[in-house]
């Protein structure tokens, strides 16, 4: 469990955390980074203190050969995140637009890697995971690559469920990425190429679902690559199934929902609509 240190902060109160921390996390930063980066980590995020210390905890012990920048965009928070970007010592802006595609595009246009690493700013990265989705990036024709995540077990969530219901959940994304890689990606597992990123733009316009957008248009330029390797494979909080209620819950709801679209394992879509509930008005 590479992560378990981590979790002395993670949703915890920041005024209970030493700060001692807060120095020894902001030496780690400031000893790894690198003024020119081959590879740039932009963070994105919305409130979320709670989360914060324990992901740049994460990165400031992250181990990598290839040089890299660490970017934060805060999407106009009103906690007290930029507090901690302060006491870390981290580069950040302020995209006062509040979407997810507004705040990658700030990012976009600030990293100075040939790849970005997307992630988010309620996750924790284990210690080889830009190395990993760096050297799958190196190879040739790859544009992107995604890799997969889990969830912090807690009271609600028991690691033995978490578990049985993320082993369904990988299986289901490694089947679908063989016709469809763009449906596996999810913005805080998604690496991809600065360059072809900028010709292509991040969608500002939908509430959810930029970067698979970004993806699906990625694919003319190159392969997307799945990585399944457990050394990059991050953890995050529950915001993605607590939609659904329980995890038991959101099991049910998946399950249901990709028996009814069996179909698209092996189909490759060409038309997309929006739905409206999704459109920024």
């Amino acid at each position: 469990m590479w992560y378990t240190k981590y979790l002395s902060t993670f949703e915890k109160n920041i005024d209970t955390i030493p700060d001692t921390l807060f120095e020894q996390i902001k030496l780690g930063l400031e000893k790894i980074q690198s003024k020119n980066p081959i590879v740039s980590i932009v963070i994105i995020g919305l409130n979320e203190e709670s989360h914060l210390v324990s992901l740049l905890w994460s990165l400031s012990e992250m181990k990598c050969s290839y040089p890299f920048e660490i970017l934060l965009v805060d999407n106009n928070s009103t906690d007290r995140s930029k507090e901690i970007y302060e006491r870390c010592g981290v580069t950040y802006y302020v995209q006062e637009k509040r979407s997810h595609g507004w705040a990658r595009t700030l990012g976009l246009e600030n990293a100075k890697g040939k790849y970005i690493i997307g992630m988010d700013a309620d996750t924790i990265y284990p210690p080889k995971y830009v190395e990993i989705l760096t050297r799958n990036l190196e190879k040739p024709g790859v544009v992107a690559v995604n890799s997969l995540y889990s969830f912090v077990p807690n009271n609600e969530n028991p690691r033995w469920f978490l578990y049985f219901y993320e082993f369904l959940r990988d299986i289901h994304i490694y089947i679908q990425h063989f016709s469809r890689p763009e449906r596996c990606v999810r913005g805080m597992v998604f690496a991809y190429n600065a360059e072809l990123a900028r010709k292509i733009g991040f969608r500002t316009n939908i509430k959810r679902g930029e970067d698979g957008s970004m993806a699906y248009q990625l694919k003319e330029y190159g392969k997307i690559k799945f990585i399944r390797d457990r050394k990059a494979r991050p953890v995050t909080c529950h915001n993605t199934i607590s939609k659904d209620g329980s995890i038991y819950n959101a099991l049910w709801v998946r399950i249901k929902k990709h028996f009814s679209t069996l179909s698209l394992y092996f189909t490759i879509k060409t038309d997309f609509k929006d739905s409206d509930e999704n459109l920024i008005k």
